[in-house]
């Protein structure tokens, strides 16, 4: 049989979370204390989850009171605009997307994925940047709905995960002005040149870390760095060539800010599209997956 939440008590959870005491709580909600400190325990051994910890007059979240606050605010958020519609008080809210994106993630890409988008439907969208652990986290918390991502997740981290590849564009390494001359004798040619290249949560730098072993070439690395922002201002800079796909630096090469020096046969960056699985999907995430291709 499946278990019913009590939606008193939810509402009581929610209000004491936000109150930050059962008392400030009790006060707002005209309860007794007693009372409240009751009906919180009850809720907490019916849904079977600690939402508290108490530490003698405070109370802080755990990880699961923070999830569970999440969908308490969504929850009374969509019962008030029920009410609200259909006592014709107000059109429906526009439909909403959660997009996540590595640091790593080209801008332009990201940048093309909210037009179309837009050209889905009118909706309010909600970018988030970060780590991928961070990123999977909230995309499996069903608080995200969907992520760009430069690799598949794999093992545990991947389960109830779907992937979709959008693009897959050949690596090659570009430096500004000052680099053009390495053009000739590549690869050779960048043998202890200062290069800028992501760090090792990205699948691209294994790749290069082999591509230079290969082809014998030493790479000289001054600098780390998974945003891709960051690599190019320092590459334009003159402190050092960077190893990306075109897509990354079309604005710099159209003002001749940067230029191919060489590319690397074997090295691709493949960017995926990632959604979580679950009962209800978002219709505008599910119909970028289906359709959008770089």
């Amino acid at each position: 049989m499946d278990q019913w939440i009590n939606y008193h008590h939810l509402f009581y959870f929610k209000i004491i979370a936000e109150e930050g005491t059962v008392s400030k709580a009790a006060e707002k909600l005209r309860l007794g204390q007693p009372t409240l400190s009751a009906q919180l325990k009850q809720f907490e051994e019916s849904i079977g989850v600690q939402l508290f910890e108490r530490h003698h007059k405070k109370i802080i979240l755990t990880e699961q009171g923070k999830i569970a606050l999440d969908y308490a605010k969504n929850i009374f958020r969509i019962g008030s605009e029920m009410f609200e519609v259909l006592h014709d008080r107000l059109k429906p809210l526009m439909p909403s997307l959660h997009l996540g994106a590595l640091d790593s993630v080209p801008k332009q890409i990201v940048l093309q994925i909210v037009k179309q988008a837009f050209k889905i439907s009118p909706c309010q969208i909600t970018l988030s940047e970060g780590k991928a652990d961070e990123l999977l986290r909230e995309l499996t918390a069903h608080r995200m709905d969907l992520m760009i991502t430069n690799y598949i997740p794999s093992g545990l981290n991947a389960k109830g995960l779907s992937p979709k590849s959008i693009t897959k564009k050949n690596v090659a390494f570009y430096g500004s002005p000052k680099f053009k001359n390495l053009k000739k004798n590549f690869p050779g040619s960048i043998s202890g040149v200062p290069v800028i290249l992501p760090t090792y949560d990205s699948r691209i730098r294994q790749d290069l870390d082999h591509w230079a072993k290969v082809n014998g070439v030493e790479l000289n690395i001054v600098i780390e760095s998974q945003d891709i922002s960051v690599k190019k201002l320092m590459a334009v800079n003159e402190m050092g060539l960077i190893a990306t796909a075109t897509h990354s630096v079309t604005g710099q090469i159209q003002r001749k800010e940067l230029f191919e020096i060489g590319q690397l046969q074997g090295v691709y960056e493949e960017l995926f599209l990632v959604t979580a699985d679950r009962k209800i999907e978002n219709p505008i995430a599910k119909k970028l997956k289906d359709i959008f291709i770089v």
